[in-house]
């Protein structure tokens, strides 16, 4: 029987949390569209001879009840998804930073943030974010994974060397997702309006290869996380470089769907 590399998985942290179980279900598609597993962990503190076995205990338990209602949810949604579930060692954003050497992609639940974005977000969504060795998916909480979601797939579009990798997967996710692409050029020279020359041809070769993916192009030269936080587009997932890392609690945005303005989105970090 073959079995999958070890950097062929799609890894879920898992907390014990609905926006980790939200992650995972959004995760599922990814796994299945590989036709990989999707690898589910919790991450338990390290312990030390010296303390009281009985928390060691309750965290393993706590963990394994993580791992099991979140494998019964994904089991609910029907899908054909190859699941692994796993207890590590270690603060969760070593965990998942050591996982994703060994990844497809890393996915992170996420409720959404207000104004002490990183406390709310927490420090494991930034560091991961930061410091994976593979693509990391920060899922808002409010996102239902199990109905289509209209919203557009938003992509950094530059022209610096690592660029094709975040068009790959957006364009990649846009198909999966059976969504729109809102082409989010960020060239910061010039008065005037983004340079639809060399935007068409950053895309032309996606769009060939993406024939089924309708592409809409908007000028975002402030950068992506200055768009996305005033556009009044509907996103679902924007799709960056390593370069916008430290602005994802930016883009994820407050958990405030009363907004009339864009209240944030997922976001797609792609490690190059």
């Amino acid at each position: 029987m073959n079995h999958p590399e070890p950097s062929q998985r799609i890894v879920v942290g898992i907390d014990g949390s609905d926006a980790a179980i939200n992650a995972a279900k959004w995760a599922v598609a990814e796994a299945t569209s590989r036709d990989i597993p999707l690898r589910l962990i919790h991450a338990i503190p390290e312990r030390r001879p010296a303390e009281n076995p009985g928390d060691e205990s309750l965290d393993i338990e706590y963990g394994r009840t993580a791992l099991r209602l979140a494998s019964v949810a994904l089991q609910a949604m029907g899908e054909p998804v190859k699941l692994e579930g796993d207890l590590v060692e270690g603060p969760p954003d070593r965990a998942l930073i050591k996982e994703s050497e060994h990844a497809a992609m890393v996915c992170i639940g996420s409720v959404g943030i207000g104004p002490i974005a990183r406390k709310i977000l927490g420090s494991t969504a930034e560091n991961v974010a930061k410091h994976a060795h593979c693509p990391v998916a920060i899922i808002r909480g409010d996102h239902d994974a199990t109905k289509p979601d209209p919203g557009w797939i938003a992509v950094v579009v530059d022209d610096s060397a690592g660029n094709d990798a975040v068009l790959e997967h957006g364009f990649r996710e846009a198909r999966l997702r059976q969504a729109s692409i809102l082409a989010m050029g960020v060239w910061r020279w010039g008065l005037g309006e983004i340079p639809y020359q060399q935007l068409d041809h950053r895309l032309g070769r996606w769009v060939s290869q993406y024939r089924e993916v309708h592409v809409l192009p908007a000028a975002a030269r402030q950068g992506a996380a200055e768009f996305l936080t005033h556009t009044q587009e509907s996103v679902q997932l924007a799709v960056v470089g390593s370069e916008d890392a430290h602005n994802v609690a930016h883009m994820v945005g407050p958990n405030a769907s009363h907004l009339s303005f864009h209240a944030g989105c997922s976001v797609l970090v792609v490690r190059k």
